[in-house]
């Protein structure tokens, strides 16, 4: 994973939710996050549920969630889901998206991720999409490791949903301008250390595998689903930059009417007919017994 505008590689990271920490880091991007983030591939679920043997019955526990984007996919593959995030406005905008997907034996609960095991029933499959990274990474994988049921998973989703690929890809539409967006953010709001790099100064992302066997795990066992090329509308690509850490809406403050403005006009410069293609990463799913 490559570095995007106040995300580091690990998973924003790539962009993720926030479970343990500082709930704010998300501050008003609940329903931009919605819209502004790549889905995860169709064939996702039905990969986890072979590689994990899921039936329809058990406990999946989702961290970090933010408005359901894995939980909602998985969920009927289980018999009961669980969303957690420290963030509530997220959590409305899952109950949203279920609601509006129809997806039913899911529920939400208002919890940092180091507040397991809590009172949650104990889980066959637990998951971290774009979301172990924020957290007291030792502390949760114990947690986790205490509360799975025999024979159940520790799955983690490494992957970068809100911008594809930089390169010479003959794709059908512009790219959106990415470096243009990064530089126009930086105008308004000023150089700056982002939210992500305070919270990860000092860690890598290639130290979680370390953490997970630490906690008692083995594994994991890799599968990669392939990227994709997908189209999207100035809508979403400008969704997708509010959907970051580094320029979620209320940093911006009284300032954000003259930012939207700059930054859909650069979009509309930017593709004639305000469509634009990405090439987006693979998709990384790592389980952990």
């Amino acid at each position: 994973m490559t570095q995007g505008p106040g995300d580091v590689a690990g998973g924003d990271v790539a962009g993720g939710d926030v479970a343990g920490g500082d709930p704010l880091l998300y501050a008003g991007s609940a329903a931009h996050y919605a819209v502004g983030r790549v889905p995860y591939p169709p064939e996702l679920a039905g990969v986890v549920a072979r590689t994990l043997g899921l039936d329809g019955t058990g406990v999946l526990l989702d961290v970090g969630c933010g408005p359901g984007s894995l939980t909602l996919p998985l969920a009927p593959l289980v018999a009961q889901a669980v969303g957690i995030d420290a963030d509530a406005d997220m959590l409305a905008e899952a109950a949203r998206q279920a609601d509006r997907q129809g997806v039913g034996d899911v529920s939400w609960r208002r919890l940092r991720a180091e507040d397991l095991p809590a009172d949650l029933p104990a889980p066959r499959l637990v998951t971290f999409a774009q979301s172990f990274h924020w957290m007291d990474r030792p502390r949760v994988a114990a947690a986790v490791r205490s509360m799975l049921i025999a024979g159940g998973a520790l799955l983690h989703v490494g992957a970068v949903t809100h911008e594809g690929l930089d390169g010479p890809d003959d794709l059908p539409h512009p790219r959106p301008p990415r470096r243009a967006v990064e530089a126009l953010v930086e105008a308004h709001l000023g150089p700056r250390q982002t939210p992500a790099q305070r919270v990860l100064a000092g860690r890598t992302a290639g130290d979680e595998d370390d953490v997970l066997r630490a906690a008692g795990f083995s594994g994991p066992e890799r599968v990669e689903l392939p990227g994709r090329v997908v189209e999207r509308t100035v809508e979403e690509v400008a969704a997708s930059v509010y959907s970051l850490s580094s320029s979620t809406p209320h940093l911006f403050g009284d300032r954000l009417p003259a930012f939207d403005r700059d930054l859909r006009a650069l979009l509309a410069a930017a593709s004639d007919d305000g469509r634009f293609s990405e090439s987006m990463r693979p998709v990384a799913l790592s389980s952990w017994r």
